[in-house]
């Protein structure tokens, strides 16, 4: 255990970011010196409030498994290169975990049962930055080499995952993204400000000193079909994710000016890169001087409206169809579960206006063809449907419309369905416990299978499918077990 008497002493502290005024003017992230740095000076007592639970319940919080008082505990006596490597035992890459995910860990601390819970989430933040800084993470190439070839389709959390696990237990793994750099939405569908690319940069050149090789701007199901995979590659990884958006098919949708979340990120990211914002020279999708709608209350949205404020929109309204969650967690929602509750991210700090309990009726036009305003109307849940409440109508202006509502699965055209694998209920690729789809040698992990779901989730399975690949290909494995994916911790 870390301080006996810590949880007692010391009270929840995070790190103080970046004065509003001054971090919308760049695309840095909103911790000055970056998350990890800015939390030094206050870690080490917030790493000796975790009690070191004989049930540590923030185990079953966290997907990944992570081993979360013992880092705590390493921390706490300085011990940082033993912290991360009980970290690295169940996390490949804490330093985006630790940046994007909603710490599920957190909600099931057992200290927070009856006081605010530990700050798992900026303890292990810390822990890998400082490990970057001192020069503990290494790369580590495998002792020898099986003979096998792997494929992994895509370059996201899921697909990284797997390929590191892959290429350190030997076999030969090349990761394809159809994008002109590797990383997925890692690369270009998280803000700068939520995390830097150096940071996603580094942990990549760590992966090639290892072995892996990155094959970027390769559209698999086009350049190579589905067939010229298998017979390429003894086995292959699914992991492209659940791309498909969600739409919202009503009157006046044709419009100029509304566009998915994800068509408006990426360009915005390449741009803040200094890169061309489109490959094709078209003209950027930017929020200059606008009033910006954005429907969708969740990240997604949050990183619209961060990037919305800092493009200069003239006003930002994100809505959200279901009721304003509440401040402290529900009844219906105990202790250990992931509640719903009413949460405030830095770009909700940053300006903005969110509106709850509404539904869009329709867009509306002017006379060019472009979005000037949307109807709006406030519902109710009655007999758990959604209901209008009359005469709430009201329009509200908007020269810019961004869907932020999620995604329905993943593209099947192509290469899905040159593997002829089969698709669930949901539409999701199909996977047994071993992670295995319906055809021999194709594995799925992450999105692709599993829908739109957490960062954790991703990695989890990533490294859950390549266990089950390198036993697939050596009829054993020294790689930790898998998870099947029918286990769920106690998250929504």
């Amino acid at each position: 255990m870390a301080d006996p008497k810590g949880f007692l002493k010391e009270g929840r502290e995070v790190a103080n970011r970046r004065p509003v005024d001054e971090r919308v003017k760049d695309w840095n992230e909103v911790y000055p010196g970056g998350a990890g740095r800015a939390l030094l000076p206050i870690i080490t007592k917030q790493a000796g409030r975790c009690m070191d639970c004989g049930i540590p319940f923030c185990h079953q919080g966290c997907p990944l498994g992570n081993i979360i008082p013992e880092w705590n505990d390493l921390v706490w006596r300085d011990d940082w290169e033993g912290a991360i490597d009980r970290l690295h035992a169940t996390n490949n890459f804490p330093e985006f975990t630790g940046r994007l995910c909603p710490a599920p860990c957190e909600t099931a601390c057992v200290l927070g049962i009856n006081q605010d819970p530990v700050t798992i989430k900026n303890v292990e933040v810390s822990i890998i930055d400082k490990a970057w800084e001192s020069g503990f993470v290494r790369p580590q190439p495998p002792e020898w080499l099986t003979g096998k070839t792997v494929a992994v389709i895509g370059s996201g959390p899921a697909g990284l995952a797997a390929a590191q696990q892959l290429t350190r237990a030997g076999h030969t793994v090349a990761v394809y993204e159809r994008a002109d750099k590797i990383g997925g939405l890692l690369r270009y569908g998280i803000p700068e400000f939520k995390m830097e690319k150096q940071h996603l940069d580094r942990r990549l050149d760590q992966m090639r000193r290892e072995g892996t090789v990155f094959r970027a701007g390769v559209n698999v199901g086009e350049e190579i079909t589905g067939n010229e995979l298998r017979d390429r590659y003894d086995a292959v990884v699914l992991a492209m994710g659940s791309t498909t958006p969600r739409d919202l098919p009503i009157e006046g949708r044709e419009l100029a000016g509304i566009h998915q979340a994800m068509e408006f990120l990426p360009q915005s990211n390449r741009a803040s890169l200094g890169e061309p914002a489109t490959s094709d020279g078209s003209e950027q999708i930017r929020a200059d001087g606008k009033n910006v709608v954005i429907i969708g209350g969740g990240d997604t949205g949050a990183d619209c409206l961060g990037t919305s404020i800092r493009h200069g929109a003239a006003s930002i309204t994100q809505l959200e169809i279901m009721p304003q969650p509440p401040a402290e967690r529900p009844s219906n929602q105990p202790w250990p579960t992931y509640p719903m509750t009413f949460k405030v991210s830095s770009a909700h700090e940053e300006g903005g206006e969110r509106v709850y309990a509404v539904s869009t009726k329709k867009f509306i036009g002017d006379e060019d063809g472009n979005v000037r305003a949307l109807l709006l109307v406030d519902v109710v849940m009655q007999d758990g449907r959604l209901s209008e409440v009359e005469g709430t109508e009201r329009e509200i202006p908007a020269e810019l419309v961004l869907f932020a509502m999620g995604f329905t699965g993943p593209e099947t055209d192509g290469l899905i369905d040159q593997l002829g694998v089969e698709l669930d209920e949901r539409k999701n690729v199909a996977r047994d416990n071993s992670y295995s789809s319906s055809v021999e040698g194709v594995f799925v992990a992450g999105d692709v299978g599993r829908g739109q779901s957490l960062i954790v989730w991703a990695i989890a399975e990533g490294r859950s499918a390549a266990a089950a690949v390198d036993e697939f290909l050596n009829g054993s494995t020294n790689l930790p077990a898998p998870i099947p994916p029918t286990a769920r911790p106690l998250v929504v």
